[in-house]
């Protein structure tokens, strides 16, 4: 189903809807998965927990960004069929986080993959594309147990800058963004429908989650978020035009991505000025450098509070720094 680009301010404020309906169905622990129509032929799937899952459909099957984690996976494919029910064809991991890829074997085996030659279809789960450091966080050294199955791994790695598929009529580009969330985040441009699909690299929830331990980095976040800004483009007095699905939070388009950005450099520089003039950790926590951004972006509790976020960044500078 394809949307005038004239109704998308409204569909802004579906996502709104939908997002606060989530919040609200999540305490009674509802397992439902809403849709939302984007633009072209791209859905928003979104779920009491995990992650945005992007979804686009049409003549040749459905291609999924994301698989959330493996407690929605029913409801993920119930969802999609309210859209599609044409096989589920490639599905695109973002990064290696468990809210992200949790639901791809469950989900990967209700798929079929496309072979050509003489084998026609062959019917052994949809394919799995993403960065090769994907595959590698996602597995483990010989005699190790994986953190995964191996049902739940990429079938289909890519090293390059970018790797492009052509599906439903339309080029895909899926694209590394090296050192930013993790050390193998991808987006996903589609690029007739005119939507990014971000991961974990924007979000409108939180603070940007640093993954040291797995790569991440402040410049890579800030340098992914300038990459998505050259890519999409406003339409008319900056609303609507390149639609960006994040990993977690409500539907965006371009201005939503700048001021961000604008937010999370503010905060680096903040930080790398108080590392410069000597102050050590606890001292620029109490000097409180998000105190202007916490209304909208802080926690004092969950998975990521405003102190771990300003820890990863204090942690990243200040390693940079000694480097150097």
């Amino acid at each position: 189903m394809n949307i005038d680009r004239r109704m998308m301010p409204a569909a802004v404020a579906i996502a709104l809807a939908a997002a606060a309906t989530c919040w609200l169905a999540a305490a009674a622990g509802d397992d439902e998965v809403h849709v939302l129509p984007v633009q072209g032929n791209v859905y928003m799937l979104v779920g009491v927990e995990g992650g945005n899952i992007t979804l686009q459909a049409g003549d040749d099957g459905a291609l999924l960004v994301d698989t959330s984690v493996e407690r929605l996976s029913d409801g993920v494919v119930k969802a999609i069929r309210t859209v599609t029910n044409k096989p589920i064809r490639y599905i695109v991991n973002t990064h290696v986080h468990p809210d992200h890829v949790g639901g791809n074997a469950a989900i990967a085996k209700q798929g079929a993959m496309i072979a050509g030659g003489n084998m026609g279809n062959v019917y052994n789960g949809a394919a799995i594309i993403a960065h090769e450091k994907v595959l590698n966080r996602m597995s483990a050294p010989t005699g190790e147990k994986a953190p995964y199955p191996d049902a739940a791994l990429p079938t289909d790695t890519y090293f390059t800058k970018k790797k492009e598929l052509y599906f439903n009529g339309e080029a895909i580009e899926i694209i590394h963004q090296p050192a930013a969330h993790t050390d193998g985040d991808s987006i996903v441009f589609f690029r007739r429908s005119d939507v990014v699909s971000a991961g974990d690299l924007f979000l409108t929830t939180t603070y940007p989650v640093i993954d040291l331990e797995r790569g991440g980095s402040i410049q890579g976040i800030i340098t992914a978020l300038n990459h998505i800004l050259d890519i999409t483009i406003p339409k008319d007095k900056q609303e609507g035009g390149t639609y960006v699905i994040p990993g977690h939070g409500r539907l965006c388009d371009e201005a939503d991505v700048l001021e961000y950005r604008d937010m999370v450099t503010i905060i680096r520089d903040r930080v790398q000025d108080m590392i410069k003039r000597g102050l050590t950790l606890q001292q620029i926590k109490a000097a409180r450098p998000t105190l202007d951004y916490d209304g909208r972006y802080g926690a004092k509790s969950g998975p990521w509070t405003t102190d771990m976020f300003i820890e990863a960044v204090y942690r990243n500078l200040n390693e940079k720094a000694k480097s150097q």
